[in-house]
C-alpha cells in the first residue's frame, strides 16, 4: 500500500498542541510522526485546524437515535422513557436496523468518532424467535459500521430477566424484552461464540445490568470474556431502584455483587456508575474497572451525576459515550462531565482539557479493546479527527490552547476531517461513503415509525 502523508496544521499529541506535524501512514497505521514541519511536505494532504486522535464513543445503543425529539415531549422518568424505547425496538428487523445504524454511524463519523462500542441486546425477532441466522442483528450492525467507515466493538449483551426477584432468580421477561434474551447464559455464550472479528470489528461482551442477568449467571458471561481477553461492559447503578432491589435480594450493592462473581477487572467497564457508595468506588478503582460516563443521556433521563472524580482518583479509567444519542457529540460529553461536576460542587477545574480528551480518545479506545488506537504516534492506527479553529465557536484563542478550545467551545459541527485507518471518511465536513446523512437518518427513522 502506498504511503500517505498528512500535514497537520496543529496537532494534539496527548499533552500539548504542536504546530506543523507531518504524519505518514501505511497499511492503516501511523509509520512516522515528524514535528517542526512548518510547511506541508510535497504531496501531503493538508489538514487545517486542530487534529486529534480519532474519538471513541464507548457506549451506544444505535436504535435509540430514532427516539430523538420524541422522548423530549412532556415529563416522565427513566421508566416511562423505557416504554417508548420498547416501541421502537419492537419494529426493528435486520434490514431496518442496518439502515438506521449505517446512518447513525455516519453521523458519528461526521462528529469525529472513529470507533463505537455498540451495547447490543436486540438479538432476535419479536417474541424471542431466533432469525434463521442467529446473529442477524449483530451482523447488521457490523456491516453498518463498515459501510459508514468506522470501527466497531460489538458488545453482545446478556439479558435474561426483567428485574431481580430474589437471590436465585429474576422476574420473567415482558413481551418487549423477549427478543433481547437467549434464555440463559450458556445459550448466550454459544450464540456469541459464532461471531467473528474483522479488520474493523472486535467482539466483546456485556451484562445488561444486575436486574437483567441473575447472579448465578454472571460468572458465565465474565468467563466467556476472560477466555477471549475481550472487553466486558455492564450498566451499573444507573437507577436507585436497581440498587434497592439488589440490596433487598442480595444484601449488597450491584457493585459488590459483580465483584463477588468475578465481573470486575481491567477489561471491564461500568457504564454510568451513578449511585455508588464509598465501598463501591473503592471496589471499582481497586480492580481497575473502567467507568464510561454518558452525561448527555444521564441528564436527558434525569438519572443523576455520577462520582466521576472520585472514581478516577480511586483508579477507574474514564471513557465517554453518547448512549441514547440525545446528541452525538463527544466534545459535549467531555465538556458536560466537567461542567456537571462544577454545578454539583460549585468549584471549577476538576479535569484538564487534556484529561478530558484522553477520556474521549485513548482511554475510550482501550475500554473497547483497541489499545492500539487513540494516539498520534508511530505504530498506532491511523485514525485522525480534525476540527476547525476558524468557526464562530472556535475562532479567537491562540492555537496552543486548542485542547481547551476543543473541549469547552467546539461541537461536532466543527469537525472537518475524519480519517479511519488512513482512509478519508469525512472530508471538508462531507461524508465520503454516505452521500446524504440527514436524508438517510430521516428515511431510516420514518421506516421504523411506519
Amino acid at each position: 500500500m502506498t504511503d500517505t502523508t498528512y500535514w497537520l496544521e496543529h496537532a494534539w499529541l496527548g499533552t500539548h498542541v504542536e504546530p506543523g506535524v507531518a504524519v505518514t501512514a501505511a497499511d492503516g497505521r501511523i509509520t512516522a510522526v515528524r514535528t517542526g514541519a512548518a510547511t506541508p511536505p510535497p504531496g501531503a494532504e493538508v489538514l487545517r485546524g486542530l487534529t486529534l486522535p480519532g474519538l471513541a464513543n464507548a457506549h451506544s445503543h444505535a436504535f435509540h437515535r430514532a427516539l430523538r425529539g420524541t422522548v423530549q415531549v412532556g415529563s416522565g422518568t427513566f421508566w416511562t422513557w423505557r416504554e417508548v424505547m420498547y416501541s421502537v425496538a419492537d419494529r426493528l428487523t435486520p434490514e431496518t436496523y442496518h439502515a438506521l445504524a449505517r446512518a447513525v454511524y455516519a453521523e458519528m463519523a461526521l462528529a469525529g468518532i472513529t470507533c463505537v462500542g455498540e451495547f447490543h441486546y436486540v438479538h432476535h425477532a419479536p417474541g424471542g424467535t431466533p432469525y434463521g441466522e442467529p446473529n442477524a442483528m449483530g451482523e447488521a450492525l457490523i456491516a453498518a459500521a463498515a459501510e459508514a467507515g468506522i470501527r466497531i466493538t460489538l458488545l453482545d449483551t446478556a439479558y435474561f430477566s426483567s428485574a431481580i426477584r430474589d437471590k436465585h432468580s429474576g422476574e420473567p421477561l415482558n413481551t418487549h424484552q423477549r427478543r433481547f434474551s437467549d434464555g440463559g447464559a450458556e445459550a448466550w455464550a454459544e450464540r456469541c461464540s459464532v461471531l467473528k472479528e474483522r479488520d474493523h470489528a472486535r467482539i466483546g461482551a456485556a451484562i445488561h445490568s444486575v436486574r437483567a442477568v441473575p447472579a448465578d449467571q454472571l460468572a458465565t458471561v465474565a468467563r466467556w470474556a476472560e477466555e477471549r481477553r475481550a472487553p466486558l461492559h455492564v450498566h451499573l447503578s444507573e437507577q436507585t431502584a436497581e440498587n434497592d432491589a439488589c440490596l433487598a435480594a442480595h444484601g449488597c450493592t450491584p457493585t459488590r455483587l459483580l465483584a463477588d462473581h468475578g465481573v470486575l477487572g481491567p477489561r471491564t467497564t461500568g457504564v454510568h456508575n451513578t449511585h455508588l457508595t464509598d465501598e463501591d468506588i473503592a471496589l471499582l478503582g481497586g480492580s481497575r474497572t473502567g467507568t464510561c460516563m454518558c452525561p448527555t443521556t444521564e441528564r436527558d433521563l434525569a438519572d443523576g451525576i455520577g462520582p466521576a472524580v472520585a472514581l478516577q482518583r480511586a483508579g477507574s479509567p474514564l471513557s465517554l459515550g453518547s448512549d441514547s444519542h440525545a446528541v452525538i457529540d463527544l466534545f459535549e460529553e467531555a465538556r458536560a462531565m466537567e461542567l456537571n461536576e462544577r454545578l454539583r460542587t460549585r468549584t471549577r477545574g476538576h479535569w484538564t482539557a487534556a484529561a478530558l480528551l484522553r477520556a474521549a480518545t485513548a482511554d475510550g479506545h482501550a475500554a473497547l479493546g483497541w489499545q492500539d488506537a487513540g494516539a498520534i504516534e508511530t505504530g498506532a492506527l491511523a485514525d485522525l479527527t480534525t476540527i476547525a479553529l476558524d468557526s464562530v465557536r472556535t475562532a479567537g484563542p491562540v492555537p496552543r490552547l486548542g485542547a481547551e478550545t476543543a473541549v469547552f467551545a467546539a461541537t461536532a459541527a466543527d469537525v472537518r476531517h475524519t480519517i479511519v485507518g488512513g482512509r478519508h471518511v469525512v472530508r471538508d465536513g462531507t461524508h465520503a461513503l454516505v452521500p446524504d446523512v440527514p436524508s438517510a437518518l430521516a428515511d431510516a427513522i420514518e421506516a421504523l415509525r411506519g
